[in-house]
């Protein structure tokens, strides 16, 4: 009976990391912020010169009207919200962020401006504003209506 104890144990032992490590790969690859994984798609947007890649400034990454990407982003994220309300603006930011996953590191900063945007279009009513907030980018737009 031991010597069976001592079989099983040795087994899960054996076994446990591999599952572990295994299903956690797994998981990991299928979070929605992850770039896309498919080889033609990454061959296609190294081929393509346009986008931030290795060795390229901020300045090589401009658009057609002279803005960055993430100030581009900002002033559609804000036109939307004043056309129509900051639940369509949230909705772009994180249609944005799994498409462009280049911007992530601005999310959390124009979701803050998103949130003071939306105290402002409604005249400093925080609680018509926070009624809107979405865990889009860690809470920063729950963020940005408060301060």
């Amino acid at each position: 009976m031991k010597q069976l104890v001592r079989r099983i144990g040795q087994t899960v032992a054996l076994t446990l990391p591999v599952v572990l490590v295994t299903t956690g790969t797994l998981a990991v690859t299928r979070v929605p912020w992850a770039p896309p994984t498919g080889l033609d798609q990454q061959v296609v947007a190294a081929a393509s010169g346009d986008g931030a890649g290795i060795g390229r400034s901020d300045t090589a990454t401009r658009n057609a009207d002279g803005l960055a990407p993430q100030e581009s982003l900002r002033v559609a994220l804000l036109d939307e919200l004043r056309a129509k309300n900051p639940s369509a603006a949230l909705d772009l930011l994180e249609r944005s962020m799994r498409e462009q996953p280049s911007l992530t590191p601005y999310c959390s900063s124009l979701a803050t401006e998103l949130g003071k945007a939306a105290v402002r279009k409604y005249q400093g009513d925080v609680q018509r504003a926070r009624s809107f907030a979405r865990p889009v980018c860690d809470g920063a737009f729950a963020a940005g209506v408060v301060g």
